[in-house]
């Protein structure tokens, strides 16, 4: 039952990023709610209401055909121009900042909810508007459920009103970096949470067993339980091969194991691995990198030439490579006292290296960008000055960035602030 429940969950959040989720629950529930209606209102709670509190009740059949009608109309108006807001938000982020935010934009809940309300107000009108039969010289009203369209018809306009509001802040880039950012916080701090202040020793795995997939896409995630269970009952220990958010092609080994499997247990193992033609920071944190990294490039294009952007992307930068430094560059997973898998992950210096070797390669002729990456190295070396190995690496792509630097500028003030900035980085630049 415990793998069954982990599978369904990872399918479940796989399913939830969808634009489509919540506007698809909320229109069934509206269904639903409307049939549920059609039996109250044959139970006679219209009838009680006009005899009792008549002002709320529609006893007019034309009345309430009207108004539904408006109703259905004006809110199928409404949904239309919020789906073009919804693109013209995904195509100015994609022209403008970088295509790799759109998974993040659509997976916004609040715009699928805000549409999922919309649509199950327009089909439960429908259905009611269904409801209205013609009796001989009159309408059978279902007076209660015309009120309750009334109602939705008004929280369906604040929630337009809220939309707007919604949208227009979430275009602005300081929104989109701090939601990229906190993302990629939350998930980094649940890892660092789980690991061990000691790295265990996992035994070599050069001579095991390796074993392919037939499936190719990224990496999404990997159902780490399921795979515990697998290693538990068959006495098994695993290393996952790529890392996670890497685009696994056809042939490559996906894993290996300590002995041989039966062709049942290594399609069972590779069930548990979850590909797909997207990536959410929520499952890597490694794309908030690359999001923020391509954020700063494009802001420094001569299309948009906005260095503004750039110097909050590499505050944004320098917090989550402080968070990054806390985390050990070995994963391995364990369970009372046992280890049963090796997960692959990127280190902290091929991180580093991706990072600064785009932004090298597009802000190194601006002496404000050069002067605050090497602010951010040296708040680095500062939190990691008993860790000589993650020191090295730091210093390395600094050097590295005032030598580009040199070759790319050539002010003679510009260059002094250079070598100033690399004496107090101590940076040895022979």
């Amino acid at each position: 039952m415990k793998e069954i429940y982990y599978k369904t969950l990872s399918v479940f959040r796989s399913i939830r990023s969808k634009i489509i989720f919540y506007p698809t629950v909320f229109a069934v529930g509206g269904i639903l709610f409307a049939f549920l209606m059609m039996y109250i209102e044959n139970q006679g709670v219209s009838k009680y209401l006009l005899d009792n509190l008549p002002g709320l009740v529609v006893d007019n059949g034309d009345t309430a055909l009207t108004i539904l009608s408006a109703i259905i109309t004006g809110l199928i108006s409404m949904m239309v121009f919020s789906f073009s807001m919804v693109m013209l938000l995904l195509s100015q982020a994609s022209s403008n900042y970088s295509p790799r935010l759109l998974p993040g934009l659509i997976s916004n809940k609040s715009h699928q909810m805000i549409l999922g309300v919309f649509l199950g107000t327009i089909l439960y009108c429908i259905f009611v508007l269904f409801s209205i039969q013609p009796e001989e010289d009159k309408f059978s009203i279902p007076g209660f459920s015309v009120l309750l369209g009334i109602f939705f018809t008004v929280v369906c306009i604040y929630a337009f009103i809220f939309f707007i509001h919604n949208i227009s802040e979430n275009i602005q880039i300081s929104r989109i970096l701090n939601r990229i950012y906190l993302e990629a916080k939350t998930t980094l701090l649940t890892l660092i949470e789980d690991q061990k202040e000691e790295v265990p020793h996992f035994p070599d795995t050069a001579g095991w067993n390796s074993y392919y997939t037939d499936n190719c896409g990224y990496l999404q995630n990997v159902s780490i339980e399921n795979l515990i269970s697998i290693c538990k009952e068959k006495d098994l220990k695993l290393h996952i091969l790529p890392v996670n958010g890497v685009f696994v092609l056809k042939g490559i080994p996906l894993f290996r194991a300590n002995s041989d499997l039966d062709k049942e247990t290594v399609e069972e193992i590779i069930s548990n691995f979850h590909f797909s033609l997207g990536e959410l920071v929520q499952e890597n944190y490694v794309l908030a990198f690359k999001q923020i990294t391509e954020i700063i490039i494009k802001a420094m294009s001569p299309g948009i030439n906005d260095p503004g952007t750039a110097l909050n992307g590499i505050d944004y930068l320098t917090e989550l490579f402080y968070l990054r430094l806390q985390k050990n560059d070995t994963s391995i997973i364990e369970r009372d006292g046992n280890q049963y898998i090796h997960v692959n992950t990127v280190d902290f210096e091929e991180l580093l290296y991706n990072v600064m070797a785009s932004i090298r390669t597009y802000c190194k002729h601006d002496i404000i960008l050069i002067q605050k990456l090497m602010l951010m190295f040296r708040y680095l070396k500062m939190k990691c000055e008993s860790d000589f190995a993650k020191l090295k690496v730091i210093e390395q792509e600094a050097k590295t960035l005032v030598l580009d630097a040199k070759d790319s500028i050539t002010n003679e003030r510009d260059l002094q602030v250079i070598a100033k900035l690399s004496k107090e980085l101590n940076l040895n630049l022979q």
